[in-house]
């Protein structure tokens, strides 16, 4: 009797076998890159246009004297800022990865597929007809915005029979951001609020208050919950819409819930920091390089980095012209632009 075994009988890979991980790697990036993170927002603090040895932000921080001037500076300029910087990073970051997760999108970025562009027009139509209105309402207008200019680029996306290729959605995420940003600058000069917006333009965590902190910080707090409870189910939609569907997924759910998180992170950090693009398409990708396929670990050490980027930027953006502030936007897009062309000509078999 032959002992072979047919191949049917033998046990088949599950899917989940092809998620390659590194847990070491994500621990070292979570434990080392707070540590830097910490490192960055003191030296962060510590310099400006007035120069603050890092002794004097330690008493600040755990000392508070109101009637010193360096602890004024501290308390009521940088360290909201930096904070802000910080949470803003995370958020793109987080965002992006999501979104890459749930489209198989190599190129996903809320930047790139009309979502600043979206909450920027929302804001300006905020400031041209609601002038006064409370930060919490703003960030409100701001979440619609976002979830509009999604609409328009799937909706022009979607309108080819060959159906949503990464390229296509690109495209129409930059057909759509040109005529929304267009809309915004239109309304800019029509209502006079160009100053109002000039923010926006340029991408920056100037002027960030301790009661935007206090309005946003919920927010984002929730959506990052959110995005861990659900960063296995995106794991094995990035395997594939059917491999999560064999493996009992609520595909939809999971796509409505992940939308969700998307559009409160990239609403609440445009509506802070303005027009900055380009960290949710870096930082997903140097992470999974990092620490593999899985999303568990993507999404939290996405968002250490995501600070990461956005504090070091911020600090060069103080440091290379003094005591004039080069946009955080420009910095990044430097790197950023590179990186898009190089992921274009890597996917271009696929686009």
């Amino acid at each position: 009797m032959s002992s072979k075994v047919s191949s049917e009988s033998q046990p088949t890979e599950s899917p989940t076998a092809q998620i390659h991980t590194r847990p070491w790697a994500a621990t070292l990036i979570l434990t080392g890159g707070l540590l830097l993170l910490a490192l960055g927002m003191a030296l962060s603090i510590s310099f400006g246009a007035a120069d603050i040895k890092l002794g004097v932000v330690w008493e600040a921080i755990f000392n508070f004297n109101p009637e010193l001037t360096p602890h004024q500076i501290i308390w009521e300029i940088r360290l909201p800022r930096i904070l802000g910087g910080a949470m803003v990073g995370a958020c793109f970051a987080v965002a992006g990865a999501i979104m890459q997760g749930m489209t198989r999108n190599p190129l996903a970025d809320s930047g790139l597929l009309g979502l600043n562009a979206g909450a920027g027009f929302a804001l300006a139509i905020c400031f041209a007809f609601f002038p006064g209105m409370p930060y919490m309402y703003i960030i409100l207008y701001s979440f619609v915005g976002a979830g509009l200019g999604v609409l328009l680029v799937y909706g022009f996306g979607a309108a080819s029979k060959s159906g949503l290729t990464p390229l296509r959605l690109v495209l129409a995420g930059a057909a759509v951001s040109a005529m929304l940003s267009a809309l915004s600058e239109g309304i800019a000069l029509y209502f006079k609020i160009g100053q109002d917006l000039a923010f926006w333009t340029a991408g920056g965590v100037a002027g960030t208050k301790w009661s935007q902190l206090e309005v946003m910080f919920p927010w984002v707090l929730a959506a990052l919950i959110a995005g861990i409870i659900i960063s296995r189910s995106i794991t094995l939609l990035s395997l594939g819409e059917d491999i999560a569907v064999g493996l009992g997924q609520r595909t939809g759910l999971i796509k409505l819930v992940g939308l969700i998180v998307v559009l409160i992170l990239a609403g609440t950090a445009v509506s802070v920091v303005g027009a900055v693009g380009f960290v949710g398409l870096i930082i997903p990708h140097l992470t999974r390089k990092l620490v593999g396929v899985d999303y568990r670990w993507i999404i939290p050490c996405s968002a250490v980095m995501g600070s990461l980027l956005l504090v070091f930027a911020d600090l060069a953006a103080r440091m290379i012209n003094p005591p004039y502030e080069t946009p955080i936007g420009a910095l990044v897009a430097l790197i950023g632009v590179p990186f898009f062309l190089y992921l274009a000509r890597k996917e271009r078999r696929t686009l």
